[in-house]
């Protein structure tokens, strides 16, 4: 499995490498999103969610209390957290298998309470090295995520370089 490890320095930074990555993504997608409270997925959800074209005055927030939250973009996004669940068997009543594999991108946050989740995915897991500081480790699992990994770290670095977002 390919690894990406990268930082970053503020939560519009993070905000930024989540729109780098939706702006990149052109195929139904899984990607499972792990690390402690606080450490900004929900932060980094909402930049994919504005590079898959979501507009900006579509709030983008934690689906906490209501487990998902959907979204329309260039692909539609289903957006989990799967925080408040203990048992296996509630990702079945949430009909959790309508959406892996399914036609848009599917952003499961607290993936790493469940094992199981996809065979085909990106995973990030993102962690606290300060105030602002965010750690993410990625990878991916099979050769769509894999292709997707590569073009992500490529366009960040050529971004991180001086060339801008637009």
């Amino acid at each position: 499995m390919e690894r990406w490890n990268l930082s970053t320095d503020s939560e519009t930074e993070t905000a930024k490498l989540g729109f780098c990555l939706g702006a990149l993504i052109d195929r139904p997608l899984i990607v499972l999103l792990s690390g402690d409270l606080g450490a900004g997925k929900t932060c980094f959800s909402r930049g994919l969610a504005r590079g898959l074209g979501v507009p900006e005055e579509v709030p983008i927030a934690s689906p906490s209390y209501t487990l998902m939250n959907s979204y329309r973009g260039r692909l539609e996004l289903f957006h989990f957290d799967l925080y408040r669940l203990s048992e296996p068997d509630e990702l079945l009543e949430l009909g959790m298998e309508d959406y892996l594999p399914g036609g848009g991108v599917a952003i499961i946050e607290w993936a790493d309470l469940f094992t199981g989740l996809a065979q085909q995915y990106l995973a990030v897991r993102l962690s606290h090295e300060g105030p602002e500081r965010r750690h993410f480790e990625c990878a991916a699992a099979g050769s769509p995520a894999l292709n997707l990994l590569q073009r992500w770290r490529r366009q960040w670095h050529k971004n991180s370089a001086g060339i801008g977002y637009g």
